[in-house]
């Protein structure tokens, strides 16, 4: 847990100085946004595990920030602020708020929050990783990747692709219809059977070409089955 990537997104520098210090003498890594425009950018680009933020910051506030973070995924986030009020920290655990703390604040407690948070939301996310033979899909991360050799690489995935890679992973070896696949994966509803064929021929040409050529195969008369090679 204490390789754990922390992002403080806080304007004031005595307290992100502050923060940073006691996280990173636990042996937390420590990057810092005094705004949220840069800390939304920290995040996406970086995907930390866990974020501490301020909620009155110049331009977007926390509340703004810990949305953008919710339409992104389930990066877990304590709120460290002035507002003391309880309609305030209803706001932020309404938003999704993973925990709340209120300056001024012992640092010490900060660290401790932060290691149960992690230690919560940690375990969650292993949880949810989806594994079939080289194939680990992260869906909180919106994540693909396939291990070989050469390592571990990342699969460039349209968001459609995605969702029918995921849907596939969480039942490996079942054979899927074209029907069940529009119903999961395609929610526009005016999908037909012709659309999915193409996503999964998409689909299929990049685990190949990432070394999983026969993962995804065709089900003479039913549709596609997501297995690995070593199952069968």
């Amino acid at each position: 847990m204490t390789d754990a990537l922390i992002l403080i997104v806080e304007d004031e520098p005595e307290i992100a100085e502050i923060l940073e210090s006691y996280l990173a003498r636990e042996g937390f890594r420590v990057i810092c946004a005094r705004d949220g425009t840069t800390g939304l950018a920290h995040h996406q680009r970086l995907r930390p595990d866990l974020v501490v933020l301020d909620i009155k910051l110049p331009g977007q506030d926390g509340y703004e920030v810990l949305a953008a973070i919710r339409r992104r995924g389930e990066t877990p986030v304590i709120m460290v602020t002035a507002l003391a009020e309880d309609l305030d920290k209803l706001q932020a655990l309404r938003i999704g708020a993973d925990d709340y703390v209120v300056k001024p604040f012992n640092p010490h407690e900060v660290v401790a929050r932060a290691r149960a948070v992690l230690r919560r939301t940690m375990g969650r996310a292993r949880d949810s990783l989806l594994r079939v033979g080289p194939l680990t899909v992260d869906p909180d991360a919106h994540r693909a990747t396939l291990d070989g050799d050469a390592g571990s690489l990342s699969l460039d995935l349209t968001p459609t692709e995605f969702r029918i890679l995921v849907h596939m992973a969480r039942s490996q070896g079942r054979a899927f219809s074209r029907a069940d696949l529009v119903d999961a994966c395609l929610p526009e509803g005016s999908a037909l059977d012709r659309t999915v064929d193409s996503h999964v021929s998409n689909l299929r040409r990049k685990l190949a070409a990432a070394g999983a050529d026969g993962m995804l195969e065709g089900v003479r008369g039913i549709g596609y089955r997501l297995d690995a090679p070593h199952v069968r």
